[in-house]
């Protein structure tokens, strides 16, 4: 498991990693994360990423975030991403996952929806679209 001040991340199983998320997000914190993610992704292929929003305060806005390195290079390797979070975050946090730069589906849930997201996360791809940002 990553912990830092802002962001834990721990594999659920199935190529599921699980990032929460709460306070404000900083970028060295989400960056140690993406390091791991990056050598798991070498190790076990494509993965679904599920970030559980919890008394989530925003991103730093000290820190500059236009870095879209880690999307370019790694993007390809994320095969499903679910968000989990107040309704207030939605917009931008589908914003910043490039939900709708990505190829693959992106799909926004209200709290409480974590076993619904997981599923959908374990669900096949195949035959499916992304309802880009809508809750099921």
């Amino acid at each position: 498991m990553v912990e830092s001040v802002s962001i834990q991340m721990r594999s659920d199983g199935d190529s599921v990693y699980r990032l929460e998320v709460s306070g404000q997000l900083r970028k060295d914190d989400l960056e140690r994360c993406q390091d791991v993610l990056i050598r798991e992704m070498a190790r076990v292929g494509p993965v679904k990423l599920l970030f559980v929003l919890r008394d989530f305060e925003g991103w730093n806005p000290d820190d500059g975030w236009n870095d879209l390195g880690f999307y370019i290079r790694h993007g390809h390797d994320i095969a499903r991403l679910a968000i989990v979070g107040d309704e207030r975050w939605r917009s931008e946090a589908l914003m910043f996952a490039g939900a709708d730069l990505r190829d693959a589906p992106v799909e926004y849930f209200e709290p409480g929806a974590e076993a619904e997201a997981r599923a959908w996360l374990s669900a096949s791809s195949a035959g499916t679209h992304s309802q880009k940002g809508k809750s099921l």
